[in-house]
Parts: structure tokens; C-alpha cells; sequence
């Protein structure tokens, strides 16, 4: 299990080299310059040439990289000129709200995903079967933004019982969170209809039935555990996938999360917290993902003999 973990990591290390030197290379051939974009179309060339030197943009890619990967080590993304203190800072001010709507997301395709993957499961190819199918493969299809807009326009414009912005107390997490979760969602559902589905047809599952045990029993102690693997597998992979998904999302409904913070940096080049905000986001994603392979571990026998050769 060591070597295993040991080998995760070195993965995760190369994925956030592979990251932040992406990140690098894009936000730097974008078109724009972020010295005009501080001081203005008004500015003078020399006081352009001035704030490019002292951030050292007059510097050649190559000088830059190397800086920047140093800086990266020490976790010091440098000062961000749009909210003149460090850019780190900046970031992890807005992350609790990100997180907070993330989990709320999760939480949601969970409960309502595994619920709806165990009752078409159950009964493959019956009315309910399609009818669940159906109705999580039309979720997957529909962009999150407008059934964003469309709850905005039904809950918050018509009905008035929710707000439609901001952020701060829990009726303004309902409708982001809903959203954000839709396609998270269907994604559960479908995946757990399957493995439901599947697991059905084993032995076990008539032993237990002959056993006394009730269809609830068998659906929770037996059915639902043994098909849980892949599921904990996307919901591993889609977590991260929601803390990039968010970037629209808080957009849609100006909640005050690092999504947002992120739309912002990119529009006025702040190097520096777009820098960081993705290393942040690089980082979750590659704990959750490390997290959900050592549930699956746990969960699967056979993936902890694996992982002790």
C-alpha cells in the first residue's frame, strides 16, 4: 500500500507541474497585456515599460517560467495589482464559498442520485427503469447555465421565495447548489442504476433472498455495497469536476466564490490569482481523486491485494 500511495503521489506532483505550466503558457499568449490593462488605454509608454519591470513581464518566457515555478514551490504566487495584497490571499478568502457550494452540490447528487439509481436498478427494463433513464439522460443534456437562468426566472423572478444573487445564508445556496448538482446528479443515478442492475444477477443476492433476508435488506446490505466501486469512483473524479464547473455557475448567480473571483482575474490579467486560484483548484482535485481510490480500496478487496504487489 506504500508503494502504491507512494506512486500516487508522484502522479499527482507531475499532474500539478503539467498544470501550472499550462496555466503559464496560456494566460501569457492570451491577447492583451496586463500593464495596459492596469494602468489604462490613458497611460504613458513609460509608465507601461515601468509596472512591466516591476512585474517582470520585460523578463523573456524562458527567465519567467523559471520564477515562477520557483515561486510556485514556496507557494508564493506574488501580489495581485487588482487588490494590492498577495494573491494567495485573495484566493483563499473566496474559496470557503466555492467549497461550501460544492459540497452542498454533492451532497444533493448523492442522496437524489443513489436513490434513483437503486429504484430503476432494482426492476431493470420496467416503466420506472426507462422513465428514470430517460428523465437522467435528459438532466446530462441540458446546460447547467440555463436551467440556472430558468430557476432564477421561475423561484427567485415569479414566485419570489428565493433570491436570485449573492451569497451568505442558506436561501442563497438553494438555487446555485441545485444547479451545479443537475448534471452531477444524473451522472450518479446513471452510474448506480447500472451497477444495481448488474449486481442484481448475482448469486449472493439469491442467497440472500433465501436466506429470509427482506428486499430491503438485500438492496442495502448486499445490492447497494457491491455496486458502489465505480460510483465512488465519478464521485471522485466529478467533485473536482465541480470545483471547475462553479466558475459558471457563481457567475449566473454572482455568488461570491472563487469562480467568480477567477472570471474576474482572467478579464483583467491578474496574473497572479489566476496563477493560484488553479493551482488551488489542482490540488483539491488530485486529493479528492487520491481519496476516492483509497475508499474504492477499501471497498474492494481485490484493488488492496493490487495495490500490495
Amino acid at each position: 500500500m506504500i508503494h502504491y500511495l507512494a506512486k500516487r503521489l508522484a502522479i499527482g506532483l507531475l499532474t500539478i507541474w503539467g498544470v501550472v505550466s499550462a496555466v503559464f503558457v496560456v494566460i501569457r499568449l492570451a491577447p492583451g497585456d496586463q500593464a495596459t490593462v492596469a494602468l489604462g488605454p490613458g497611460a504613458k509608454a513609460e509608465e507601461i515599460a515601468a509596472l512591466r519591470h516591476s512585474l517582470g513581464l520585460d523578463e523573456s518566457l524562458v527567465v519567467q517560467y523559471f520564477s515562477y515555478l520557483g515561486d510556485v514551490a514556496t507557494l508564493d504566487f506574488g501580489q495581485s495589482y487588482r487588490y494590492g495584497r498577495p494573491a494567495m490571499q485573495a484566493v483563499l478568502e473566496r474559496f470557503p464559498a466555492t467549497i461550501e457550494l460544492t459540497i452542498a452540490a454533492t451532497v444533493i447528487a448523492i442522496l437524489v442520485g443513489l436513490v434513483l439509481g437503486v429504484v430503476a436498478g432494482h426492476r431493470p427494463g420496467s416503466l420506472v427503469d426507462q422513465a428514470v433513464s430517460t428523465f437522467t439522460l435528459g438532466l446530462q443534456a441540458v446546460p447547467p447555465f440555463w436551467i440556472g437562468i430558468m430557476l432564477i426566472l421561475l423561484f427567485a423572478l415569479q414566485a419570489k421565495m428565493l433570491p436570485s444573487a449573492g451569497g451568505g445564508s442558506f436561501p442563497h445556496l438553494v438555487l446555485p447548489a441545485i444547479t451545479l448538482s443537475i448534471p452531477f446528479t444524473a451522472l450518479v443515478a446513471r452510474m448506480t442504476r447500472s451497477g444495481v442492475a448488474e449486481t442484481m444477477t448475482e448469486a449472493f443476492v439469491q442467497t440472500a433472498r433465501s436466506k429470509g433476508l427482506t428486499e430491503t435488506q438485500v438492496l442495502g446490505g448486499h445490492v447497494l455495497k457491491n455496486s458502489l466501486i465505480p460510483v465512488v469512483t465519478v464521485v471522485g473524479l466529478q467533485i473536482g469536476t465541480l470545483l471547475g464547473g462553479a466558475v459558471v455557475i457563481e457567475t449566473v448567480f454572482a455568488w461570491p466564490g472563487l469562480g467568480q473571483l477567477l472570471v474576474s482575474a482572467v478579464g483583467n490579467r491578474d496574473y497572479a490569482v489566476v496563477q493560484g486560484a488553479t493551482f488551488l483548484i489542482a490540488i483539491c482535485v488530485i486529493v479528492l481523486n487520491l481519496a476516492a481510490d483509497l475508499v474504492n480500496a477499501k471497498l474492494d478487496p481485490r484493488i488492496r491485494v493490487e495495490a500490495r504487489r
